[in-house]
């Protein structure tokens, strides 16, 4: 072949192998910062209120992200850039702006609603309506990226059984801290699940002793997530004492004055730190 039609073979071979830049656009994935092994991680849905997604949320260390606890397993979470998030929201427990991204799960009603405000922009559920489905969940809403990892649930109210990914654990990645809430959790955690959720400097951990898991199942699996900051919720019927009480001298405890918490990369508890905000206890 003459050099001048190699020359022009390639360039031919060239434009229908090289990607376009939807197809590039599309290749661009955000990379996990909690993830403590993570090869694959799976393509997000980008939904900045900018215009232009990031490929990852912006981070500084310094920035706060602000915590109140609404009641049950509703927590309002307020990012440095004003994205706000409510957790296991049932339409019951609001943060006094409409959220941006309301996270729920269905083992009961109590974490969950049908109706939920129209003014939100994100209903993020943890299951499935696909049978033998599971919830996957990746999206960057502004500075916060969030994710899920599934886990399997009892069925309720005595039916017996149990459903496999029926609810889900939803992170939060946001300013550089790997925020958990654990949801409406039944079972004790396998390797797995730790795999996938990785580092968490914050979880909010539900209390209740039973409706969940008991006390000794579920600071086992706090124990093993070693976070720096651990926030009880859910707490029906025995007092949050119960909870506390399985931790020893590795771990500080505190009971706040207000129902809302400000933490940054800078200000994490050295010492792993449960907190136990007001309206918990």
């Amino acid at each position: 072949m003459k050099p001048q039609y190699l020359v022009l073979a390639i360039a031919y071979l060239a434009a229908f192998t090289a990607p376009t830049p939807a197809a590039a656009e599309e290749q661009r994935t955000p990379v996990s910062q909690c993830q403590a092994i993570a090869q694959n991680i799976p393509k997000a849905t980008f939904a900045s209120f900018s215009g232009t997604a990031p490929l990852t949320p912006a981070v500084s260390e310094d920035e706060d992200v602000k915590f109140t606890f609404l009641g049950h397993s509703t927590f309002e979470i307020e990012t440095p850039g004003g994205i706000i998030i409510a957790t296991d929201y049932n339409g019951w427990y609001r943060p006094a702006t409409t959220p941006d991204v309301v996270t729920m799960n269905k083992a009961h009603t109590t974490h969950f609603t049908l109706t939920p405000d129209p003014g939100i922009k994100h209903v993020l559920h943890g299951w499935s309506d696909v049978p033998g489905g599971k919830a996957d969940i990746d999206l960057v809403v502004g500075d916060a990226y969030i994710r899920n990892v599934p886990t399997d649930i009892r069925f309720s109210y005595g039916l017996g059984g149990s459903q496999e990914n029926g609810n889900s654990i939803f992170i939060f990645e946001i300013a550089g801290l790997c925020i958990g809430h654990l949801g409406h959790l039944h079972y004790e955690l396998t390797d797995t699940h730790y795999i996938e959720i990785g580092r968490l400097d914050i979880v909010m951990v539900p209390v209740d002793g039973g409706l969940t898991m008991g006390a000794d199942s579920m600071s086992r699996v706090i124990k093993r997530l070693r976070s720096s900051l651990i926030l009880p919720m859910h707490r029906r019927g025995p007092p949050v004492d119960a909870f506390v009480s399985m931790f020893g001298k590795d771990f500080d405890i505190a009971y706040a004055t207000d129902d809302s918490i400000t933490v940054s990369m800078r200000t994490l508890p050295k010492k792993p730190l449960i907190y136990v905000l007001q309206g918990v206890r």
